[in-house]
This record gives structure tokens, sequence and C-alpha cells, in this order.
């Protein structure tokens, strides 16, 4: 009977797959040496393989360029990074290396864009699509920006009375008008707890606010519609049908209002988090295209420019947390514990906060035989445990031995929002520190190198902040 880590992986899932494969019984992640890694650092720590992000924007373009051609679509595609799924430093700056544009949530994210304007990782010329609701700091530091020359800054209308902000603030030095976009707010699935969402406007609503607000005004000029369902894109009826009527009321205003011509269809591109994992972009892209076409050709109005504004497809398969288990407790006559080295509260609150699952691999003991385990954290909180993943309701991993290395597990593609979630430093659940980061990417010379970005967080950081 076949009854290694390896047998079972490989009579479950195709193996191996992009980004996964195992060399000597030690598994690699974009063909990064885990291991080296953490003999180099030790564990616990977080990973950012940069190469990842560019592989990933460059995919979606590629797949809108090729259902621009194939569908004979006259419109433009332009790729936006949504700042919070992460804003650091690194991670922005990679992104624009590859041609994008910025979406941004709140008035800090301002600050960050006038940071990267004096780095020169941006010009003038970048789109800045201004999402959220916005708070007078928001609407301030939004048209400050405007008024110190950015061309292509959209603040996207959350409600009616958002413009008058904008109206009050904003000081037009030349000719051209400040571009506007609204949002609408979107019907959700049943199994929500709510049926519309708080963000945007109501779509009965947008036509009578464009013609008495913004329909011949010296100042503004509406250029964008914008969409956006929490569930994500999805290939099935409800989340076309939402689409297709949000398109109707793109062509309806499109009627009346010349200047529009771009559809924002937001971010919602899955990633991996099982070796499972099926989803077929390339046919989602195509239909979108393809639906945009159709029912502009249906109503008689030029196809619009499509933006999108990707997170967790951009940053999320950049990014792995790598653990240790350092100890293994038998509860009853059939639960096993491994207990890992850090905490999945404060380092993956996804996990705890709404059950999200992510890809979990072990990087050693291919070789070795596995078992049903529960994984906990140190935390003292129950809900500090991971016992699922996205495939079956259960964890398998290796057997620990009695002697010899520990095993080392890893959570991979948690690039997208954790530690925004957790709060990056600061304070933990039961003091449990920040693990040290590492980053892995490209040199000057083109050479792949890894570098501590920071340090495990220590108690004196905790203790000062607490006021000790």
């Amino acid at each position: 009977m076949n009854n290694t880590y390896t047998d079972l992986v490989k009579q479950t899932f195709e193996f191996p797959q992009e980004g996964f494969e195992v060399k000597d019984n030690y598994l690699e992640f974009n063909g990064l040496d885990i291991k080296a890694l953490i003999d180099k650092y030790g564990t616990p720590f977080k990973l950012t393989f940069l190469p990842k992000i560019g592989m990933q924007i460059n995919k979606a373009k590629k797949m809108f360029q090729d259902a621009i051609k194939k569908n004979r679509y006259d419109g433009e595609y332009f790729y936006c990074y949504c700042t919070k799924s992460s804003h650091f430093s690194f991670i922005m700056e990679e992104t624009l290396k590859h041609g994008v544009h910025i979406e941004t949530s709140f008035a800090y994210d301002i600050d960050i864009v006038n940071k990267l304007y004096e780095r020169k990782k941006i010009s003038k010329d970048t789109y800045i699509i201004c999402n959220g609701f916005k708070t007078k700091a928001y609407t301030r530091a939004i048209s400050r920006l405007i008024n110190s020359g950015f061309k292509n800054v959209l603040p996207i209308l959350d409600n009616k009375e958002e413009l008058e902000d904008y109206k009050r603030n904003v000081r037009i030095k030349d000719k051209d008008k400040v571009k506007l976009g609204i949002r609408v707010a979107a019907e959700e699935e049943p199994s929500f707890d709510f049926y519309t969402s708080r963000l945007g406007i109501p779509p009965r609503d947008i036509l009578e606010y464009y013609v008495d607000k913004i329909k011949g005004n010296e100042k503004f000029e509406l250029k964008m519609l914008h969409f956006f369902m929490n569930k994500g894109i999805k290939d099935d009826i409800y989340y076309w049908s939402q689409f297709n009527r949000v398109m109707n009321l793109y062509c309806q205003l499109k009627k009346i209002c010349p200047e529009l011509d771009s559809i924002n269809i937001g971010g919602g591109f899955p990633i991996k988090h099982s070796l499972g994992f099926d989803y077929d972009y390339n046919y989602i892209v195509n239909e979108i295209v393809a639906n945009i076409k159709s029912m502009c050709k249906k109503n008689k109005v030029p196809v619009p420019n499509i933006y999108t504004e990707f997170g967790s497809f951009t940053v999320g398969e950049s990014g792995a947390v790598i653990y240790s288990v350092v100890g293994e407790k038998m509860q009853n006559d059939r639960e096993s514990w491994y207990m890992i080295d850090s905490s999945f509260i404060t380092t993956l609150p996804d996990t705890w906060g709404i059950g999200e699952k992510f890809l979990m691999l072990p990087i050693n003991k291919w070789d070795q035989e596995y078992q049903e385990v529960h994984l906990g954290g140190l935390t003292c909180d129950g809900y500090d445990f991971y016992t699922s993943e996205e495939h079956i309701n259960a964890v398998f991993l290796p057997k620990q031995q009695a002697s010899g290395e520990p095993l080392y597990i890893g959570f991979f593609h948690t690039g997208a929002y954790q530690d925004q979630l957790s709060g990056y430093g600061g304070i933990k659940h039961c003091l449990i520190p920040s693990p040290k980061h590492v980053i892995v990417g490209y040199d000057k010379n083109g050479q792949l190198r890894d570098w501590l970005y920071a340090k495990e967080q220590t108690s004196q950081s905790m203790l000062k902040i607490l006021g000790y």
C-alpha cells in the first residue's frame, strides 16, 4: 500500500503543478529552495516572491488583449492595482514596473500616491481610481492631487453628496474637465446578510442624478461607470444577470452622456487556494469582452474602455508563511494536534475571521507516512486552529519522527490582505510577535536574491506601545 505524503498528493491531484514541485523530498515554491531559506532565517517567516506579481499582471493583460483581438473589440484595457491588498512599498513599486494604474480606498492612499510620484515610480498621467465612501479628509486629498496637476484622477462617486466636496475644493487650471466615475450599488446574492451593497448609488437613481448634477457642468464630466460584486467574478447566472443589468445601464447613460467611455468591473478574480483549483480565466475574460460588445451593439452605442482593479489576483500568489511544528499533542483517542511556532490569528487572520482556506503543504518529509491532524496556534484563543482544507474537510500531513529535523509547513498564496487585517507590527493577541519577513526578487543585475525586510517583532517594541 502506498501511504507516503507524496503518494497522497499524486493520487489526489495532478502534481507537480505551476509554482510547486518536490525535489529530494523538499518542496520548492516557484523554483525557490524553501528549506535553504528556513536554514538561513529560521521560522516562522513571511515570504514575498516578487516575480510572481509581474507574472500575474502580464497574464491578465494578455488574456484581455487576446479577447479584444478575438472579438474585434474597439476599446482599450487598463489594469489597476487595488492598493488595499498590500500597501508595502516593495509591492507597489513591483506592480508599477509592469505598467499598471492605481485604485485607492482611503485618504492615506493619496499620501502613498504622492510618495510614489516623488520617487518617480508614477507620472501625473497615471490613472488614480479613487474608490470607497469618502470622508472629508479623503475628498480634500483627492482634490489636492487634482489641483497639483494629476491629469487622470477619477473620483468614483459613492453617494450623491460627494460631488459637492469637489465643487468646493477643486481648482481647474486649464480647459480639461475633471473626470468622474459613478459606482453602481450592486445587488448581492440572496445568501448575503444584505440585498444591496452599502457602496455606490442605487441604479434607479443614476440617470436622474447625472442629468441633475453632472450634465453640462463646466468643471466635471462623467467618464466611468463602476461595478463590483462582493462574490467576485464567477461564471454563474447571478453574476452574469447583474453584469448585464449594469451594462444595460451603461448603454442608457451613454446615449445621454457622450463623454462616458469606460466601464470598471472592479476586482474579483479568484486565486489558487488548493491544488484542486479549477477556474478558466481565458473563458471568463472572453465572456466579459463578448458580453460588453454584444450589449453595446444591441443598444447601438460605442463599446467602452475596460478597467479592472485586481488586488488578490495581483499579489496573493506571491506570498507564503512558513512555520515549524514545535509539538504534537494527542488530546483523545483520535485527534492529533500539531502545534506551530506562531499563531493563525495573528499571521493569517482570514482563516479566523472568515474561515478562509489557503494552499497548505509540508516543506519536508514527503517520503513519510501521513496522518490526519489538526493544526494549533500559540495563542490561548479557542479559534486559533486550522482543521480543514478547501478541497476536503480535513488536514493531512506527514507523521512526526522522534528524532531528526522538525516538520516544516507552508501556507501559500497568502500575499493579499493578511498584513493589513492583522495590523503589521503593533500589538498581537497574547503578544505573539509578527514574524520576520523575507523578500525574494531580482537585483539590478537580473540575479534572484533574498533579503530580510523586517526582523521578528521584539517584546521591547510591544512594551513601548503599551506604555511600559
